[in-house]
């Protein structure tokens, strides 16, 4: 499967950094950061294209509060302030473009897809909290893009429908992200040994969409097979934004891409080839040497012949078939076995 012109198969891992509300209310930062990921190595931005009245309802009683790292705010009051304002997109989609940076945005209803549309996203992105939203998914995957899914808070039952909602659309270009919906996320809640499963399970492309605090995360899930890593950004920390508190700077998001490309140079191929640089490492292996004179017509015992360092004689799998066979020259102390040597004797 293909983002844009990056293959999930054999491009490596596509890492998204995900701007979310960091722009702290300025087109400036957005723009900026925009800059910043495209420095810091990532293949693609993505946005979050929403209003408050698209999320939820002005209405302030309890059950319209927010928790966690939001506690004390409503939750009409938090997403207008969070929001990255419709009359951005142009600009941030056109920067993107520009500088060659992959860029798109999760829609949270039918409207922001339509809005959407106009800037010819490469994916369309379901946030966790969308998941139970099957008139949204069913209509984002319409427009025929790979689909990324969210999966944080959904049951293995509403994957299931999510999946087979984008398939009956006629879209089979479906990516599902292992994530936690908590913010910043437990490790010992990740569970990452979901992604091979979930793989297995659902027959689509695995990813992760990263809350934890730190790298190690994403390190460990791309190890684990996940395709895609999405991962908070912000510019610095010092800009007042939702999101700052589980986010990366410009630099850690740096050292997580570096250490994911790393990740990936060292899972390397399935292989057991010997190249070059294998093939001369051998030559510290052991080999069958003789470490005690013997005569030409002699017969080899085990006190003629140790297994040592380097690979110059016989492989060591040979020593039990040499013993008892006579010897056809004289041999001395540090003195290779070679199949030559020995009467009656083949490899």
């Amino acid at each position: 499967m293909k983002i844009n012109n990056f293959d999930l198969e054999k491009d490596g891992t596509y890492i998204i950094a995900e701007l979310s509300a960091n722009h702290g209310g300025s087109l400036q930062i957005a723009l900026d950061s925009i800059k910043a990921a495209k420095k810091a190595g990532a293949n693609a931005v993505k946005l979050q294209t929403y209003t408050a009245d698209s999320l939820t309802l002005d209405v302030k009683t309890k059950d319209f509060e927010a928790e966690g790292l939001w506690k004390g705010e409503y939750l009409y009051d938090l997403y207008k302030k969070a929001c990255t304002p419709y009359s951005w997109h142009k600009e941030l989609f056109s920067y993107a473009n520009k500088i060659g940076i992959d860029i798109f945005s999760s829609p949270f209803d039918k409207n922001a897809v339509d809005f959407l549309e106009q800037f010819n996203p490469i994916a369309y992105k379901i946030a966790s909290f969308e998941i139970t939203d099957h008139e949204l998914i069913s209509y984002a995957a319409s427009k025929m893009k790979p689909i990324i899914i969210s999966t944080g808070i959904a049951t293995e039952e509403e994957i299931y429908e999510a999946v087979k909602i984008c398939k009956e659309a006629g879209n089979n270009e479906i990516i599902l992200l292992k994530c936690t919906s908590a913010y910043p996320a437990p490790l010992e809640e990740a569970n990452l040994l979901t992604i091979p499963n979930m793989k297995d399970k659902f027959k689509v492309t695995v990813g992760f969409s990263d809350h934890t605090l730190g790298i190690t995360g994403p390190i460990t899930a791309v190890s684990l097979g996940a395709k895609i890593i999405e991962k908070h950004f912000i510019l610095n920390k010092n800009i007042d934004a939702a999101d700052v508190g589980f986010s990366l700077d410009i630099n850690e998001l740096k050292e997580m891409i570096n250490a994911v490309r790393e990740c990936e140079k060292l899972l390397g191929i399935v292989s057991y080839t010997m190249n070059a640089k294998k093939q001369k490492s051998r030559h510290y292996a052991r080999s069958l040497f003789i470490v005690k004179d013997i005569k030409e017509g002699e017969i080899l015992t085990e006190n003629h012949i140790r297994s040592v360092r380097p690979f110059i004689g016989l492989h060591p799998r040979y020593l039990r078939r040499i013993i008892g066979k006579e010897v056809l020259h004289d041999l001395k102390y540090g003195s290779p076995i070679l199949e030559k040597n020995i009467k009656d004797f083949n490899i």
